[in-house]
């Protein structure tokens, strides 16, 4: 085979061409894209590093706002659970206050008509007394055909009225 036998003669000029060649793609590939290509994976490395860093700032910021809310939140809510504990002792204390002050009113009333009670009780005793008096002599009168002076019908009728 003719291709075998110019082997040795061209080999030498093949390993120098292809040493030739691979040099250029070394220079070319190795010494002019690689760099580049180097250069742009550091670049998004960095950018990359840079973003979670902004984001984990921007997280504990959150964090931070987050918790001075809760910590202002709780104080408002003790705040209101201070307010309204005294609405309620100031409505109690004001409901006490109408509750005695209506208490007095009853009682005053109460004291009005147990005067009043006691004052038609005697009107009343006075009023059965005189009446039971003039029924007891027109009875005697009647019956017997006797004058009873009043004022012994009416010792009599309080007699028997204390007794009774």
């Amino acid at each position: 085979m003719p291709q075998i036998e110019q082997l040795a003669e061209t080999y030498t000029s093949q390993i120098f061409w292809l040493l030739v060649i691979f040099g250029l793609v070394f220079f070319i590939v190795g010494r002019g894209m690689v760099p580049k290509v180097m250069e742009t994976i550091s670049s998004r490395d960095h950018q990359i590093a840079s973003d979670l860093a902004a984001a984990q700032a921007a997280r504990d910021a959150v964090n931070d706002q987050d918790a001075a809310w809760r910590s202002r939140e709780s104080v408002n809510r003790a705040k209101a659970q201070e307010l309204i504990a005294k609405a309620k002792a100031e409505a109690a204390a004001e409901a006490e206050v109408k509750l005695a002050s209506a208490q007095e009113q009853v009682d005053a009333r109460v004291l009005e008509a147990e005067r009043q009670i006691g004052e038609a009780r005697n009107a009343a005793a006075t009023e059965l007394e005189f009446v039971a008096t003039e029924a007891t002599q027109d009875i005697v009168r009647r019956l017997a055909g006797l004058e009873v002076e009043p004022a012994a019908v009416q010792s009599a009728v309080r007699e028997v009225m204390a007794h009774g």
